[in-house]
């Protein structure tokens, strides 16, 4: 006997499988790993790009964290699956669920491995995704980037003055836009 969502998908003529959906998209374990992986990743180098107070780098994460979460709406089914993915993994901000600040002991071979990753995964993407994805999916990275740079700014005295995107955010946000081809 069917279950309910089974016998729905095959009323609208969708093949029912226990295959998960980024197998169905072409990707292995390994790939979907990747790539379902990189957006929390980016948002923790980002971050860690300049030392921040705490209450800083919360807002870079919450700001990291709804961009993430935004994408589980895109119309592209692999930057919607990615992005759900993530937030299963990292929390739902849209549910009060604040994921954990990760801070790399060494933020910038973090930066230099994230940006290695990214490369490896707009490579995967060339080969694998259609144009339209994986043109999505590489803009996401970099938009998670910019909000997370922006999030807040640095340096300054009571929160007044500082700068919005220190030199160290904008290298790391522009090496990952090169790694990606933008």
């Amino acid at each position: 006997m069917l279950s309910a969502t089974e016998q729905a998908a095959e009323r609208e003529g969708q093949a029912v499988t226990d295959r998960p959906l980024y197998a169905e998209l072409g990707y292995t374990d390994a790939e979907w790993g990747l790539l379902a992986g990189l957006p929390q990743s980016v948002l923790t180098a980002a971050s860690a790009a300049s030392p921040d107070s705490a209450r800083k780098t919360r807002a870079e994460t919450a700001a990291g964290l709804d961009r993430i979460s935004d994408a589980r709406a895109s119309a592209s089914v692999l930057v919607s699956a990615a992005a759900k993915a993530a937030v299963a993994e990292s929390g739902d901000p849209e549910i009060g669920e604040e994921a954990p600040v990760i801070q790399p002991g060494d933020p910038v071979a973090y930066a230099a491995d994230v940006v290695s990753r990214a490369a490896e995964a707009a490579a995967l993407l060339a080969a694998k995704a259609a144009p339209a994805d994986a043109e999505t999916y590489k803009h996401w990275l970099v938009e998670i980037a910019d909000e997370v740079v922006g999030a807040a700014s640095t340096g300054g005295v009571l929160g007044i003055g500082g700068e919005t995107v220190t030199d160290a955010e904008r290298a790391f946000r522009d090496d990952l836009a090169k790694a990606l081809g933008h």
